[in-house]
């Protein structure tokens, strides 16, 4: 019999949807014909264009006013009532239900912590599926994540599951399987970048929220004589700026797409913020990071997670970041040498593969 596994995410943060995703994909190829899987995101189903104001008014809040973010982040924290706050979501509720009652999964994976409560409400303690908390960031772990009744929590490592065990979780409750990258982490692990010893290092620069310096950091990397590459995603808008700011050096500037795996497999080093997915991919892929935005709460663990591991450093300004990888390289590449050998000991490019044997044996 196959094992029914639904997946729910919400578009909160890019980290939520590339767990869902993750665990989808690794379940794709270890369950063969073992599973049915349905990935969901019932925020965006129940609200619709409410969904999607809040969602953007978040994103626009985090990434343009992270210190009022913060507030928001350590009052979400200090609360104990979520099952209180999740009966309001009588809308959610009714686009759930149903689906239970039509899926009736085994399993329930939730890559967004208001998930858990909601389920609890609905099904009660006596529910027979098992729900599993997929936990998307790292060490500043909000108590929202762990303040419910989920059988299992899978963390990215060993900081953040001390964290759980420290706020109480019982330990047997706590799974360390690394953060569920795209399983094509794991097919690329053979195209590591070698050392930058008789060519020019490889660096990819990712804008994301940091955009103002952008054209200036690019202007300084073209100074260094890297081999640079700039990623812009979906906001073309910046594309005539960054192309000025090469002034003609041989800079590759890249939009939307899905080929990171591979781009971070084959960089010396990254440049970009702290989120969630960006640190763990970069981790997965044996990538030392710079990171030059971090957003009060959630970010500062992920940030706290490269720099206390000496993977890489926080440098917040064109100028400091550009010196830094100017510092990385220099006496044949000796910090980029130390960077690099303490985060391929936290790479686990098959999690997503172990996480997908994990839920089949439940």
């Amino acid at each position: 019999m196959k094992k029914r596994i639904l997946i729910l995410t919400a578009s909160f943060g890019e980290g939520h949807n590339s767990a869902a995703r993750g665990v989808r994909d690794g379940l794709a190829r270890v369950a063969l014909d073992q599973s049915e899987v349905e990935l969901r995101d019932l925020f965006a189903e129940a609200y619709g264009p409410l969904n999607e104001f809040v969602r953007r008014g978040y994103l626009a809040l985090v990434n343009s006013a992270p210190r009022a973010w913060g507030v928001v982040y350590r009052w979400l924290d200090r609360k104990k009532d979520y099952d209180k706050e999740f009966r309001r979501l009588v809308r959610l509720k009714d686009h759930f239900a149903p689906l239970l009652e039509r899926l009736r999964p085994d399993v329930v994976v939730c890559s967004f912590p208001a998930y858990p409560n909601v389920l609890q409400e609905i099904l009660g303690p006596d529910r027979q599926c098992k729900c599993v908390v997929v936990v998307t960031d790292s060490i500043t772990i909000n108590a929202s994540w762990y303040r419910s009744a989920a059988d299992y929590f899978l963390v990215a490592n060993e900081q953040s599951a001390s964290v759980l065990r420290a706020a109480g979780v019982a330990p047997g409750k706590i799974k360390v399987f690394g953060f569920p990258v795209s399983p094509k982490f794991a097919d690329f692990v053979q195209d590591r970048q070698s050392t930058p010893s008789n060519s020019k290092p490889r660096v990819l620069y990712m804008i994301n929220a940091a955009t103002r310096g952008a054209p200036q950091l690019v202007r300084l990397l073209t100074d260094l004589g890297v081999h640079l590459t700039v990623t812009i995603g979906r906001a073309d808008n910046l594309r005539p700026a960054i192309e000025a700011a090469t002034d003609g050096h041989p800079v590759k500037i890249v939009g939307w797409t899905d080929q990171l795996p591979r781009m971070l497999q084959e960089s010396h080093l990254l440049i970009g913020k702290a989120g969630g997915a960006t640190v763990q991919e970069t981790i997965a892929a044996g990538c030392p990071m710079i990171i030059n935005h971090v957003v009060a709460g959630q970010e500062e663990g992920n940030a706290r997670l490269i720099v206390e591991t000496n993977s890489g450093v926080i440098a917040l300004s064109p100028k400091k970041v550009a010196a830094q990888v100017q510092r990385a390289f220099a006496d044949d590449a000796k910090q980029w040498r130390d960077w690099a050998g303490n985060i391929s000991k936290l790479s686990r490019p098959r999690a997503a593969l172990d996480i997908a044997e994990f839920l089949l044996s439940l």
